[in-house]
């Protein structure tokens, strides 16, 4: 029996990899589909000549796109076309925390802003910079560009992020090799196409990056809102601080995490985002 990892599917035939670089084409037992089980690009597994016998105990999973163990996430969100937006960050980055994944935020396309909005994000980012790293990158003049090889190096990386943020062009400037399709953004829609069609590791020095076909639902099923503040490492900080031990941050009276907001010590549009995204949660109905 072989050991390896899961680096690719597509059609249902996976691509596995073994410890000495060996790639196999295999499909799974069919044993895996009576246990409601399928295999992840990710996955540790279990082979023979065949087929894929078993799967490890995974230490994470996403569901869309379907991937597993994951080191951590490159959140790539572009300054400009599509516009930057801290919402959609602050929704990946909690849906990412929540996942037991790391997140790195990557700003991409800097070179389309002037110097003084760029002065301006930047200030903005600077809040984000204390919790998460923060890089900002661009294909145009290469900015950026060690910093991503450097923190990718040895893990297992996922890449996400807006669509038309530059994902594809970012794996392009690490490998040129790779030749993955890009489109532009259109002008009528401010966004871009999805030009990846499948889930695969790729790898990159001594480490993988995962292309995505995207985030496809940026829901927060599965989630409770009074627990959220927990992937805040801003605001879990500051929640022994609370009058209540559970405070939420949202009605309780004597709240820390609203005392740093009166005072400047917390980004306006992070709180806003987190009050939306309480809200959201509250309003799913349970599926039974």
């Amino acid at each position: 029996m072989k050991k390896g990892r899961i680096i690719k599917l597509i059609g249902g035939l996976y691509t596995v990899i073994d410890q000495e670089d060996n790639r196999y084409q295999l499909k799974p037992l069919g044993i895996f589909r009576y246990q409601n089980e399928k295999p992840k690009v990710g996955d540790i597994v279990k082979f023979d000549d065949h087929s894929i016998v078993k799967l490890s105990e995974r230490e994470n999973e996403l569901l869309r796109p379907a991937i597993a163990n994951v080191d951590q996430a490159l959140l790539v969100t572009s300054a400009k076309s599509p516009d930057f937006s801290f919402q959609l960050l602050d929704r990946f980055l909690l849906l990412i925390i929540s996942e037991n994944i790391a997140p790195v935020i990557v700003v991409s396309k800097i070179d389309l802003l002037s110097v003084s909005k760029l002065k301006e994000l930047r200030s903005k980012l600077d809040y984000y910079q204390a919790y998460f790293p923060v890089i900002y990158f661009s294909t145009k003049t290469g900015e950026g560009l060690e910093a991503i090889v450097a923190i990718t190096n040895g893990k297992v990386n996922v890449l996400a992020g807006q669509t038309g943020a530059g994902k594809s062009s970012l794996l392009n400037a690490i490998d040129p090799d790779l030749e993955l399709a890009t489109d532009e953004i259109s002008e009528a829609l401010g966004r871009g196409k999805h030009t990846t069609r499948h889930v695969e590791l790729i790898r990159m020095e001594a480490g993988w990056i995962a292309d995505t076909p995207g985030f496809s639902k940026l829901d927060f099923h599965g989630l409770d809102a009074d627990i959220i503040g927990d992937f805040y490492p801003d605001f879990l900080a500051l929640r022994k601080d609370c009058r209540f031990q559970l405070c939420t941050h949202t009605h309780e009276p004597d709240c820390a995490v609203k005392r740093a907001l009166a005072a400047g010590k917390i980004l306006p549009e992070r709180y806003e985002n987190y009050v939306r995204f309480y809200d959201e949660i509250k309003a799913i109905k349970p599926k039974y």
